[in-house]
C-alpha cells in the first residue's frame, strides 16, 4: 500500500512539473525585472551578468539591456562564431564590445558613472563576464555535457529509490519495535486503579505520529528531487531554481505561520486535553452507574449510556465553542459565509430529525421499552431490536426488522407485554376467548379450559389459570380462559399452543365447539367431533317421520 501511494505521489509531482514548467519559465521574478534606480539585467545562460543604468539617445536602459540580452544568446547559440573574435573597440564618447563586426554591447560615460568605473575598465570587465558566460552556455549544451546530465539524472532516481527501500525495511522494524515495547517499556497512564490512557493507546499514537513524519519526509524528499533533477539541463535550470525558491519561501511562509500561532495552538491544545480527560470522567462515571457500583436515587441503571452520550455531546460541543475564536480565518468573512450558510442550511433540514430526537430522549427517560421488550406500537407487535435518539428498530416475529421514526412512537400507544415481569416480577396474563352453547354446562367447561391450559407449555402453574364467562349472548356463553406466563417473546407459539390444546379437550370431553351461529340438524347428522373421539359403536342417527295427519286428528 506504501509502495502504490508512494508511486502515486511520484507521478503527480512529475506531472505537475511538466504542466507549470511552462508556467514558471515565462514568469520573471522581481531580481530580474530589474527597476530604474539598481537598473536591468542582461541575462545569459539564466544568469545576470550586469546590470544597464543609464539610457542611451532615445533607447531606456530596459531597452538596452534586452536587445544585448538578444545579441548574446544568437552569438553564443552560434557555434561557428569564436569567442576570441570578442573584442573591444573605443571610439570618441562610446566603447563598444564587438564580435566580427557585430556589436554585442555599447557603454557610454554615463554608464561608467552609474557604475563609478571608468568607461574602459567597465567594458573590460564585461567583456569577461560575457566571454566566460558564452564559454559557459556552450559547454553546457554539448553532447557530453547532456549525457552526463542525463547519467546524473540516472544516478539521481536510483538513489531515490534506494532511499525509499530503506524507509520501507526502517519504518516497518521501528512499527514493530514499539509494539514489542507494548505493556512493557510503553507503560499506560493510570490514576490509583482508573486506566487513563492504556499502553496500546499510546502505542497507536506513537505508531500514528511516526507514519506521519514518514509522510512528510517523503514530500520533502520529493519536493527536492524534482528541482534537483531539472537543474541538470540548462533549458530547465531555470524552472529549477524558481521551485527552489518557490520551497524556501513556502518552508519560510509556513514557519513563520506556526511561529506566529503557537499561542492558539497551545490555547486549542489545552481546550482538546481538557475536553479528553472530560469526557473520561464521565465515562467513568456512568459507566459505574450501569453496573450498578454507583447509585442515584431516582436515577435508573439504563439511563447511564444515553444520559452519558448527551452529556458528550454538549460537553464537545461547548469546546467547539470556545476553541473556534483560535481557529485560523475565524475572523474572516469567508468564514462568516459558511458558518451562517451552514446554521441556514441545518435549520431547514433538521426539523423532523429534531423532533426525532426529542422524541427518542422522552422515551428514554420515560422507560417506555429496553432493548428485548415485546412490545407492541400501533399495528406493529414484535422485539425491540435497537433504540437511538433518531429511531426505534422491532424485530417481529417474522423476522422482519421494522424502523419507526422517534416521533411517530411517541405519538403512538405502546403497549410493552415486558415491563411487568422484569419490573415487578408479576407474570403477564394472556387470555383466549372461546364460545358454547348453553347446552354444554358451564362446570364442564371451566374443567376443560383449565385442563388445556395445564398441558400448554411455557405457561406457569404458580399463579393458576382461571376462566371468565364474559357475556351470555342470545346463542351462546362466551368463556375467556386467562393464563400466566412469563415468556412474553414466545407469544405466538404459546397462543397457538392453548389453542391446539383447547380443542383436543373439548374433543375428548364430547364438547362440540360451534360458531356463534351455527345451527345443526341433529336428525339425520354426523357429529362434527373428530372420528377418534368418538365412540366405536358410533351410528349417524336417521330420520325421525312423524305422521302429522294423525297428530291433527288428536287435536
Amino acid at each position: 500500500m506504501a509502495k502504490k501511494i508512494r508511486t502515486f505521489l511520484i507521478i503527480i509531482f512529475i506531472t505537475l512539473s511538466i504542466i507549470i514548467s511552462p508556467l514558471v519559465y515565462g514568469q520573471d521574478d522581481s531580481s530580474s525585472n530589474g527597476n530604474k534606480i539598481d537598473g536591468y539585467p542582461v541575462i545569459l545562460n539564466d544568469q545576470i551578468l550586469f546590470k544597464i543604468q543609464a539610457p542611451t539617445g532615445s533607447f531606456s536602459p530596459e531597452e538596452r539591456a534586452e536587445t544585448i540580452t538578444n545579441r548574446l544568446e544568437k552569438f553564443a547559440e552560434d557555434n561557428t562564431l569564436s569567442i576570441e573574435s570578442i573584442k573591444i573597440e573605443n571610439q570618441e564618447n562610446i566603447t563598444s564590445i564587438i564580435a566580427e563586426d557585430k556589436i554585442l554591447a555599447t557603454l557610454t560615460e554615463e554608464d561608467g558613472s552609474a557604475a563609478r568605473k571608468s568607461r574602459q575598465a567597465l567594458a573590460e570587465e564585461y567583456l569577461e563576464i560575457i566571454e566566460t558566460s558564452i564559454n559557459q552556455f556552450r559547454e553546457e549544451r554539448t553532447l557530453i555535457a547532456r549525457i552526463f546530465s542525463l547519467v546524473w539524472t540516472v544516478i539521481a532516481t536510483l538513489s531515490l529509490l534506494l532511499i525509499f527501500k530503506l524507509m520501507d525495511l526502517i519504518f516497518p522494524r521501528i512499527f514493530s519495535l514499539l509494539d514489542s515495547w507494548k505493556d512493557t517499556v510503553i507503560p499506560s497512564f493510570r490514576i490509583q486503579n482508573v486506566n487513563l490512557i492504556s499502553s496500546t493507546q499510546v502505542t497507536d499514537t506513537l505508531i500514528g505520529i511516526i507514519k506521519l513524519i514518514r509522510v512528510i519526509i517523503v514530500l520533502l524528499i520529493l519536493f527536492l528531487y524534482v528541482p534537483f533533477i531539472l537543474s541538470f539541463f540548462p533549458l530547465t535550470r531555470k524552472i529549477s531554481s524558481k521551485i527552489f525558491d518557490y520551497i524556501i519561501k513556502a518552508i519560510f511562509y509556513i514557519s513563520e505561520s506556526i511561529l506566529n500561532y503557537i499561542p492558539n495552538i497551545f490555547m486549542i491544545g489545552l481546550i482538546a486535553l481538557s475536553t479528553y480527560y472530560i469526557i473520561r470522567f464521565c465515562k467513568f462515571i456512568f459507566k459505574e452507574l450501569e453496573r450498578g457500583n454507583i447509585t442515584i436515587p431516582g436515577f435508573y441503571q439504563d439511563w447511564a449510556i444515553p444520559t452519558y452520550n448527551i452529556l458528550q455531546f454538549l460537553i464537545i460541543a461547548l469546546a467547539a465553542v470556545v476553541a473556534f475564536p483560535y481557529l485560523p480565518g475565524f475572523d474572516s468573512p469567508a468564514f462568516r459565509g459558511i458558518s451562517v450558510f451552514l446554521g441556514i442550511l441545518f435549520s431547514l433540514g433538521s426539523t423532523s430529525a429534531v423532533a426525532n430526537t426529542v422524541g427518542g430522549v422522552i422515551l428514554i427517560y420515560t422507560r417506555a421499552f429496553q432493548l428485548g421488550d415485546r412490545v407492541q406500537i400501533g399495528d406493529v407487535i414484535g422485539d425491540i431490536e435497537d433504540k437511538t435518539l433518531l429511531v426505534t428498530r422491532i424485530r417481529t416475529p417474522k423476522n422482519v426488522i421494522v424502523t419507526l421514526p422517534n416521533a411517530t412512537v411517541l405519538n403512538s400507544n405502546v403497549v410493552n407485554f415486558s415491563a411487568s415481569a422484569r419490573e415487578t416480577g408479576i407474570p403477564l396474563i394472556i387470555s383466549t376467548t372461546i364460545t358454547l352453547g348453553y347446552d354444554v354446562p358451564w362446570r364442564k367447561v371451566h374443567q376443560v379450559l383449565l385442563a388445556a391450559a395445564d398441558v400448554t407449555h411455557s405457561l406457569l402453574k404458580d399463579p393458576k389459570p382461571f376462566v371468565l364467562q364474559t357475556s351470555l349472548d342470545d346463542f351462546y356463553v362466551s368463556y375467556e380462559l386467562n393464563v400466566y406466563t412469563n415468556k412474553t417473546r414466545r407469544l405466538f407459539e404459546i397462543y397457538s399452543d392453548i389453542h391446539q390444546n383447547i380443542q383436543d379437550k373439548c374433543n375428548e370431553a364430547d364438547i362440540e365447539i360451534l360458531s356463534p351461529h351455527y345451527s345443526a340438524l341433529r336428525d339425520g347428522n354426523q357429529n362434527t367431533i373428530p372420528a377418534n373421539y368418538l365412540p366405536k359403536d358410533y351410528q349417524a342417527p336417521g330420520f325421525r317421520i312423524d305422521n302429522l295427519g294423525n297428530n291433527l286428528n288428536n287435536h
